[in-house]
């Protein structure tokens, strides 16, 4: 599959967003979760990867199957700034 930058870059952004879930990224770029994790680990620095990791692995919203029914959209409510 040849991605774009744009691709990468979106990619990387759901992958870090607390509220997106691994589903997502495959509904969208057709990349299950452990395809994800190797192209975190391949397009981040080392340290980078190790947080990122470290930060997923601790979120259940990561994972539609243990996310509580109660969070049903994708991003928080005062992630994006009214204007």
């Amino acid at each position: 599959m040849q991605l774009t930058d744009q691709d990468v870059s979106r990619i990387i952004e759901m992958a870090w967003e607390d509220r997106t879930p691994f589903e997502a990224i495959d509904a969208q770029f057709g990349m299950p979760e452990p395809a994800v994790i190797k192209f975190m680990q391949q397009n981040l620095k080392p340290s980078s990867f190790r947080l990122w990791r470290k930060r997923v692995s601790a979120r259940k919203t990561k994972h539609l199957k243990l996310r509580s029914p109660d969070v049903s959209r994708g991003y928080c409510a005062t992630q994006y700034k009214q204007r």
